[in-house]
């Protein structure tokens, strides 16, 4: 009995479309399987993102380089896993201004509407930006544009996780700038970082060469983001 696949038209035999893989006949929408699309999607999630983010913690460099080596399917995949973090970042950030610092006065409505609606825009455009930085630096270690991306996009991944948690500290000093606090945590794991994924180039010089892109990033990050809440002002 000839069939018509009702995913992309195509006539066949059998009980599955030789075209486009799908089955002819369409099985009917349950509750218990919607119930398992939601269990999959989300345990699917949390294996990917928690072994990637834990992989970070404790192999950082390593672990991007494993990844471009071709031990992907375990992992989270790099730009979801950037996106993820600087939505919670923004969001996490947003909430802690709003509701644990509310009445401390500690920070600009404008600053709110920067993490509310466009930080995760702001560090997604910025992303080129400090990987040409990297290949200009790094332009001997053998890694492409692309490869270098996706380490930044780890990288920066860790960051953003641990940046709401470094920010409470100003529940317990309210005067705290925590970019003292950020700046050197960055750069510490920046480090290791790079000295773990250059692994082929000396260490002294991927040190020199990591704090040079450490401070010419956050001077850039800096402009670019008091620039953008002044604008919103």
């Amino acid at each position: 009995m000839i069939k018509k696949c009702k995913s992309c038209g195509f006539r066949g035999t059998g009980n599955y479309c030789s075209e486009c893989g799908y089955p002819f006949a369409a099985k009917k929408i349950t509750l218990s399987g919607l119930l398992y699309d939601v269990f999959h999607l989300f345990t699917k999630f949390e294996k990917g993102f928690g072994y990637t983010l834990k992989q970070l913690i404790i192999a950082p460099g390593t672990m991007q380089r494993s990844y471009l080596d071709g031990d992907r399917a375990k992992h989270q995949k790099p730009f979801s896993m950037f996106f993820i973090c600087a939505t919670f970042s923004a969001l996490s950030r947003y909430w802690i201004f709003n509701t644990v610092f509310k009445n401390y006065h500690v920070i600009d409505p404008t600053e709110l509407t920067f993490y509310r609606e466009y930080m995760v825009f702001f560090y997604i455009t910025l992303i080129p930006l400090y990987t040409l930085m990297a290949r200009l630096f790094f332009y001997k270690s053998g890694y492409n544009f692309a490869e270098l991306g996706v380490m930044l996009l780890y990288t920066l991944s860790l960051f953003f996780l641990a940046a709401p948690f470094i920010l409470l500290l100003k529940y317990f000093w309210h005067t705290l700038d925590t970019v003292y606090v950020e700046f050197p945590f960055f750069s510490v794991y920046f480090i290791i970082t790079f000295i773990n994924f250059f692994n082929r180039v000396r260490h002294w010089r991927v040190i020199m060469l990591s704090l040079f892109t450490i401070l010419i990033a956050f001077f850039i990050n800096q402009l670019l983001e008091d620039f953008v809440i002044s604008f919103l002002e």
